[in-house]
């Protein structure tokens, strides 16, 4: 075990223990391809992830901390485990200094007693039947995922602690992160390591053509941006031939992932965009904020398409969301309907200063085309159906628009600590007679996409220079883990 280190020194240790934990792995594993010889049991020990621990005693009174972050809530010994410490990196290393520099924290890091799974150390898990070998076989001699050690009881209040434990240091241990990481390979059809930690999130596939139109744009200029990342593999760089990008954008089999993500990375360090394509529907919107939540992003923006509810609303409007009726259903157990879901208003203000520079109306002439208000989230596409039955509520909610999507990303956005925020465009007003039909839809998407997207990407340049007050306390709830 090696005691107090300085942060950057114990990111450093955890990089090579985890690096000899994968290594040893990897290398029985290949051994077991190929000779059917399990690994011992003193090889099985080097299988641990490496845990990261950190005291603090307090010494008086416990400094006061605007911080919403990086904070203790009381002296104890603080752990959790780590996975791919070299991505991470940065993340750890600045909640370790903030611990250091304000509570005089001591850091130690070491290997752990939680086995690392076989899966995760196989990139695209191509080796599984390789001579013959299945994952039953493999799950005799190697670790395997266990579903009951995998969980979100941190994150979601029902984790108890015992005498002697360590608290919690981070929202997700090791095992959790890497479950994830290997889910959003698969539904983005990406590797993790790209996605940047802006997100966008759409439910419609013209989006995902606005943004590579316009990432390709800024790959020709003078901008931050260095290198677009498709689904399946392909990768557009800066001053890369007209010719050859479009044949990568081209061939990308974006349509094999239910997810298809896009990634826009910056080669400054800040981070870059990401886009993803999450369909339609709750359960799509749980399932990619779940795993991207381990990532720690400083934000999640849904932009997509809203029935508009009020008569005086305009098909092209925008909604900004300050509220949501939530009907989506899927959080009920985890986030009960009736705890309110509030609106960032460091989000909230970049959404509406984006939405005035994109299309260069403020004032009255801005409130023509955005209001500000309640959205209903249902997961019930044909909700109309029901209108007599829902009429009441929705009355009483003062919704002005609905849609299957946003109250759900904005709970999980609260849920996991991560800020979020809601720009929709009116595609229709199922209400007034002005349904989605296919002639004035395709108009109405040709017209209104670009500037909408755009307004999303501006809402994000808004916020970059204002990380630090964009992880909101009203995230954090009593007992937080130290870490972000």
């Amino acid at each position: 075990m090696t005691h107090d280190l300085a942060p950057e020194a114990a990111v450093e240790r955890l990089i090579t223990l985890h690096a000899q934990a994968t290594k040893s792995l990897k290398s029985c594993l290949e051994r077991y391809f190929d000779t059917r010889v399990p690994p011992s049991r003193d090889e099985r020990r080097g299988f641990c992830y490496p845990e990261l621990r950190v005291s603090y005693v307090a010494n008086g009174i416990q400094p006061r901390i605007a911080r919403a972050f990086a904070k203790f809530q009381g002296p104890g010994v603080y752990s959790t485990t780590i996975t791919h410490p070299d991505h991470f990196r940065r993340y750890l290393i600045d909640q370790l200094r903030y611990l250091v520099r304000d509570y005089g924290a001591v850091i130690e890091a070491h290997v752990s007693d939680q086995e690392i799974p076989y899966p995760y150390v196989l990139e695209q898990g191509d080796d599984l039947g390789r001579n013959g070998v299945t994952a039953a076989e493999l799950a005799l001699h190697f670790p395997a995922p266990k579903l009951a050690l995998v969980g979100d009881e941190i994150a979601d209040g029902t984790w108890h602690h015992e005498a002697g434990q360590d608290l919690p240091l981070s929202l997700f241990d090791a095992v959790r992160v890497d479950y994830s990481l290997k889910r959003l390979q698969h539904y983005t059809g990406t590797n993790w390591r790209n996605i940047q930690p802006w997100i966008l999130l759409t439910n419609y596939h013209r989006y995902v053509d606005q943004f590579v139109k316009w990432s390709l744009e800024q790959l020709k200029q003078q901008s931050p941006y260095s290198v677009l990342y498709l689904p399946g593999g392909g990768r557009i760089t800066r001053g890369m031939a007209d010719e050859e990008a479009a044949l990568i954008v081209g061939s990308s089999q974006w349509h094999r992932y239910q997810m298809p993500g896009y990634h826009l990375a910056r080669g400054d360090g800040h981070g870059g965009v990401t886009l993803i394509n999450i369909g339609v529907g709750p359960s799509n919107a749980k399932n990619i904020t779940d795993h991207l939540a381990v990532l720690r992003p400083h934000c999640w923006l849904m932009v997509g398409h809203c029935g508009g509810l009020r008569q005086s609303q305009r098909i092209g409007d925008y909604v900004l969301a300050h509220g949501y009726l939530r009907q989506d259903r899927i959080l009920d157990s985890l986030v009960p309907p009736e705890i309110p879901i509030p609106a960032l208003a460091e989000v909230q203000v970049a959404l509406q200063e984006a939405a005035a520079r994109v299309t260069g109306e403020r004032g009255d002439a801005l409130k023509e085309r955005l209001r500000t208000g309640t959205v209903v989230t249902n997961d019930d596409r044909n909700w109309e159906l029901r209108w007599s039955q829902e009429r009441r509520r929705i009355n009483l909610s003062r919704a002005i628009a609905v849609d299957m999507e946003s109250g759900t990303l904005a709970a999980q956005g609260y849920r996991l600590r991560v800020p979020y925020g809601t720009l929709l465009c009116v595609s229709d007003k199922p209400l007034h007679g002005e349904i989605k039909l296919p002639g004035a839809a395709n108009a109405f998407y040709d017209r209104a996409v670009g500037e909408h997207l755009l307004i999303g990407l501006e809402t994000i340049e808004q916020l970059r220079g204002n990380v630090g007050q964009l992880h909101s306390r009203k995230l954090r709830s009593f007992d937080e883990p130290p870490f972000r």
